[in-house]
């Protein structure tokens, strides 16, 4: 348990591919199945919310951002709901009804939902933005968009403690957050890969800027793939379909499209160039 009578998750699981796109290039490849953490909070979603229940709880409301078909806001109403506090979920856009699956879930899981124009949205962190929030809703305990705070990055962190032995530790990035913590808590010799699901070439700089909130300082070994994106944050494709096909075949695991299918043709690709050396242990993240 921490502090926060939080309980802790066990840690998930990883599995080994037999796949020959690898084996003969002499690489290993293998799977960590965060997807698997928490039923209703899974992988990167658990991580970052964890270290955040506490003061949510002390609060009482929790107060976050994200877009009509977030993740985030399904798992932060999930987390409001199982763990005992209030949530509010600031959407950015207009509101559409019938609401779709994500918001419709959010709500049932308690959410109040808020709808937020997009050109105040892009300022939705500015204090005068917070103060007409704290005007409207009362008090409450402010989370960024997708979950990406210090505390998140410290539970990522967690993360990379669990990937021990691994010459390569892999993840998808689309806040930074999850990369910002799993290389800052991975061994010593191991670096982290990150498979940036959005264009713009700005991963980077907010993976650097959560280690410094965190931690003061660039933490562990780390970098960022941009060529996988596909044409941004939930774009596709029919090269990343047929892929994604391919690999329920061989494996067994219907990769989603916006995160975990990127960065797993990202590694597929960079094996084919032969980026990792022979040899090499390679830990894809399935963060769910």
């Amino acid at each position: 348990m921490t502090a926060a009578g939080v309980p802790e998750a066990a840690p998930s699981p990883v599995v080994e591919l037999d796949d020959a796109r690898f084996a003969r290039r002499g690489l290993r490849l293998f799977l960590k199945r965060d997807d698997l953490v928490h039923p209703e909070l899974p992988g990167n979603k658990w991580r970052k919310l964890r270290h955040n229940i506490g003061p949510a709880r002390e609060h009482g409301t929790l107060l976050t951002f994200g877009g009509a078909y977030s993740n985030h806001l399904r798992a932060t109403a999930a987390a409001g709901d199982v763990f005992g506090f209030a949530t509010i979920g600031v959407v950015r856009g207009e509101e559409h009804l019938p609401l779709n699956a994500s918001l419709a879930y959010a709500e049932r899981r308690g959410m109040r939902l808020t709808y937020m124009d997009r050109t105040t949205y892009r300022r939705k962190h500015e204090p005068d933005v917070v103060a007409a929030l704290r005007d409207r809703w009362g008090d409450f305990y402010l989370l960024p968009e997708g979950g990406g705070n210090a505390l998140a990055v410290r539970g990522c962190a967690e993360l990379g403690a669990e990937a021990a032995g691994f010459d390569v530790v892999c993840c998808p990035c689309g806040t930074g957050g999850t990369l910002a913590g799993l290389a800052a808590g991975l061994p010593p010799g191991a670096r982290a890969l990150g498979f940036s699901v959005l264009k713009g070439g700005f991963m980077d700089a907010e993976v650097d800027r959560l280690q410094h909130e965190t931690y003061g300082e660039r933490r562990g070994a780390w970098s960022v793939e941009h060529g996988f994106h596909f044409g941004g944050y939930a774009r596709t494709s029919p090269e990343l379909d047929a892929f994604i096909g391919d690999f329920a075949d061989r494996h067994g695991l219907v990769l989603d499209r916006i995160y975990t299918a990127k960065m797993m043709f990202g590694i597929v690709a960079l094996a084919e160039r032969g980026v990792f050396p022979a040899g090499a242990r390679i830990l894809a993240v399935i963060t769910g």
